[in-house]
């Protein structure tokens, strides 16, 4: 559980090279067949995925499930990734905060469609599905919240991959203490240990994402399709090896290398922007 969560990410943004031109990382090949587990998924209403597109480049994703404690419901997941495909598609975006109504990040999925996809095929189809779907982020707390892994107790992992990134942003040992221990952290430490790049000083909800949208802005000063490409060149240097991401780096240079801002700079003969 996560209380006051807000998560900061770059767009468009996928897992593997395979996304960024439009593929799913998981196919038939895998076992997984996509439309069968959104049939699942609709049977599962409640709640919503709410998406705000501002003037200045920042999407603002809510989740939007207060009297759930903003758990996913199938068709939440289902809208999730709706709203990550058009977000994909604004070619005016630059960054992108998640975070979920009345001051509860979320939950984690709701029990009545765990209940209902009970068996472990179902478990492993809507893990593919949402690996298929989430992106990876910056996060972000406000001075009271409290990120807490509760899966041991649920007796599961964690999924989506949830386990698989915790390890990337903290590391092996302390990721090994947060989810064995189910440990609560705080801001304090969330910060210590990396889990969160900054804390933001308000609690209230309206106030913190003004925060958030503050601190999203020193990233994303610039033209959109070079913010785009340079976070789509960081996010293949972690995801592919060396040669693909090489090459990936290299398409995207010829993306902007004499684009309108390479041009524009070159005419101010060297001079930065301050």
């Amino acid at each position: 559980m996560a209380r006051h969560v807000l998560k900061t990410s770059p767009i468009p943004m996928k897992t593997k090279l395979l996304h960024q031109i439009g593929l799913s990382l998981y196919n038939t090949s895998h076992g997984f067949h996509e439309e069968e587990v959104k049939r699942k998924l609709e049977q599962f209403p409640g709640g919503s995925i709410d998406l705000q597109k501002e003037d200045s480049g920042i999407g603002i994703l809510t989740l939007n499930n207060p009297s759930k404690m903003n758990a996913f419901s199938g068709v939440m997941m289902l809208q999730l990734l709706e709203k990550v495909i058009e977000l994909e598609n604004w070619t005016e975006g630059k960054g992108l905060i998640v975070h979920g109504a009345k001051n509860t990040f979320s939950s984690g999925s709701d029990l009545n469609a765990v209940k209902a996809l009970g068996t472990p095929e179902d478990g492993m189809a809507v893990c593919m599905f949402m690996q298929n779907t989430l992106t990876r982020f910056m996060r972000l707390m406000t001075t009271e919240s409290e990120i807490r892994f509760v899966h041991k107790e649920m007796g599961v992992i964690p999924s989506w991959g949830g386990a698989t990134r915790l390890v990337e942003i903290i590391g092996s040992r302390q990721a090994l203490k947060v989810l064995s221990g189910a440990l609560k952290l705080d801001s304090k430490k969330a910060l210590q240990i990396g889990m969160v790049e900054e804390v933001l000083q308000s609690s209230d909800e309206t106030e913190c994402l003004r925060e958030a949208q503050e601190w999203l802005q020193q990233f994303i000063k610039g033209p959109p399709e070079v913010i785009r490409a340079l976070k789509k060149s960081v996010s293949s240097s972690k995801e592919l090896c060396l040669e693909e991401a090489l090459q990936t780096e290299r398409d995207l240079l010829g993306t902007v290398w004499g684009g309108p801002a390479n041009l524009e700079a070159i005419a101010r003969k060297g001079k930065f922007n301050k």
